[in-house]
């Protein structure tokens, strides 16, 4: 794809800081839209050769090797949220980390080999780097821990003192390494980055869920906060080398097993371990826009914890029988779809009715929030007319939605449809082409059965803070993490599209000015399975270190 000119590094200068955050905000947000006459500014050329190292450690540091527990898990995917809790143990967080970050297959075609894993990526980048916060955990010495996923591994960053005494505690602290994306894709990365966040999230909460865990976003604390409590503002520990941005902090629940993980202060005293390896040793390009949004967004320390209901029940059932470790390890991103194959209007409801269940996994990861919403281009759904299909998440959404489209959307009620689910036709358009042509041509979009657009409430959530501007692309990789395995149970296929053409979408619907905003689109359908792609189980190479004689494949 050919992508705008780029300027190269000596002729960038930097964005002025003394404009307010929320300007810079929205500046970015501008300047990074693909546009019909030109995409966001991107690398002039890439070198294939040398990607970025999707795989950090840290020199110097103790190493534990995680067990692979996961296929002791005998849950169902419709039993998530409703499982006993598992004892807080190091096989329990071997399986937490298994279903959540770590490897789920290594892939090869001719002389290539890459690592597929358990969370997506934009580009299969992955930029989100996880670290441990534990104390009082069978098995695991108190202290701050980086997760290896290559290895299935821990290293020690921080050993606590004095031990940690009373209930089990564990959070998560999640980071962005920007570069690896802005590698391939320049400027518009940080959005992918966020992206990527949304669904890192929602793969830890299904993974927490198959233990009979909570996970729950920590929204009090700020960014420094995190980024203190992990290391990554330790600048003596990242010298020369790419910096980590911290994106929050995730609170594990044990159920009768946990105390509070909101009450932990910092331990009496803290030695911190290793220097951060580098990720890319030959960068071409510095994006500096992409530093500016990321400190524009920084989010200041809240005073409460918004209250949600854990584990709620969905109107809809999840597809019973489906082995939940399996159905998350075997998540992948369709590359092509059966242009001829249609799904039926009864595999689609209990999609629909995951992306509008605030209270069930894994959208109670945080919130509850509802500001980004559906909009479907139904290609071939089985009781579905071809057309433009709207999905607002809450009642006020609805009001929002109406005033802000095409006025001459006829917003009918769908027959067939679940009482409780609110989807509305739009039109009754044939739309292949258009949705193709508005996800950069890209046929995924046209040859899928439903191809969504992620509509945001812009104007009204940044004019709140200007760092809900990265909650909007969480929010909008949460749902596309529910729709990847909603798909994957009934033995269909999604895709995450992060490549579109912002404004001509808005043209598209009718949206005019910036009350609305689309921030992802995604793709579902029957995927066309590539033979000539070998794949090989995730830890056959731990295998075959330990067994010479032995190689595992699938």
């Amino acid at each position: 794809m050919t992508q705008a000119r780029t300027i190269p590094i000596a002729s960038v200068a930097q964005r002025d800081p003394a404009v307010p955050a929320p300007e810079r905000v929205r500046a970015y947000h501008e300047r990074t839209k693909h546009r019909l006459d030109g995409y966001a500014r991107g690398p002039e050329t890439i070198d294939w050769s040398s990607p970025p190292d999707p795989f950090r450690h840290y020199e110097g540091c103790s190493r534990v090797l995680l067990p692979l527990s996961a296929d002791g898990l005998t849950v169902h995917f419709d039993e998530l949220g409703h499982v006993p809790p598992a004892a807080p143990t190091l096989a329990a967080i071997g399986a937490l980390l298994e279903l959540s970050f770590a490897l789920a297959a290594w892939k090869e075609a001719g002389p290539d080999r890459w690592s597929l894993r358990c969370a997506p990526s934009s580009g299969n980048l992955h930029p989100t780097e996880t670290y441990l916060v534990a104390r009082g955990i069978d098995g695991l010495a108190d202290g701050v821990w980086h997760y290896l996923p290559r290895e299935h591994a821990l290293e020690q960053r921080a050993q606590f003192q004095p031990a940690h005494e009373g209930a089990p505690l564990l959070q998560l602290g999640l980071t962005s390494i920007h570069w690896r994306e802005a590698w391939k894709y320049g400027e518009r990365a940080f959005r992918y980055c966020q992206l990527d966040m949304g669904h890192a999230l929602g793969t830890l909460r299904y993974a927490a869920a198959c233990l009979g865990w909570t996970a729950k976003l920590n929204e009090t604390l700020s960014s420094e906060s995190v980024a203190s409590r992990v290391g990554v503002d330790r600048e003596q520990d990242f010298k020369g080398v790419e910096h980590e941005d911290a994106e929050g902090l995730v609170d594990i629940g044990f159920g009768s097993y946990s105390g509070d993980a909101r009450e932990a202060a910092e331990p009496a005293f803290i030695e911190w371990i290793g220097s951060a390896t580098r990720v890319d040793r030959w960068p071409m390009y510095k994006w500096p826009v992409i530093d500016d949004v990321a400190s524009a967004t920084q989010r200041p320390p809240l005073a409460r914890q918004p209250d949600t209901d854990a584990g709620g029940q969905r109107s809809l059932p999840a597809p019973a029988g489906v082995p939940a470790a399996a159905l998350i390890r075997n998540r992948r991103s369709a590359q092509q779809f059966d242009r001829k194959h249609s799904m039926s209007a009864a595999q689609l409801w209990p999609m629909l009715d995951a992306l509008v269940s605030p209270a069930s996994v894994p959208l109670d990861v945080w919130g509850p929030h509802a500001r980004v919403h559906p909009v479907l281009f139904v290609h071939r759904v089985d009781g579905l007319e071809p057309g433009v299909y709207a999905l607002p998440r809450s009642s006020l959404a609805h009001a929002l939605l109406r005033m802000g489209l095409d006025e001459k959307f006829a917003w009918t009620r769908v027959e067939g449809a679940p009482e409780h689910l609110p989807l509305y036709r739009l039109n009754d358009v044939a739309v292949q082409f258009i949705a193709r042509r508005l996800s950069c041509g890209q046929a995924i979009a046209g040859d899928c059965c439903v191809a969504m657009a992620f509509v945001a409430e812009y104007d009204d959530t940044l004019d709140e803070a200007p760092w809900r501007y990265r909650e909007l692309h969480w929010e909008a990789g949460l749902l596309g993490q529910v729709l990847y395995l909603e798909a994957e149970a009934v033995g269909l296929r999604g895709t995450g599209i992060g490549c579109f053409f912002d404004d001509a979408v808005h043209e598209a619907l009718g949206i005019t000015g910036t009350r609305l905003q689309t921030v992802y689109h995604f793709s579902l359908g029957l995927p066309m399975v590539d033979a000539r792609i070998r794949s090989e189980a995730p830890y056959a190479h731990r295998d075959a270190a330990a067994n010479p004689q032995e190689r595992s494949e699938t």
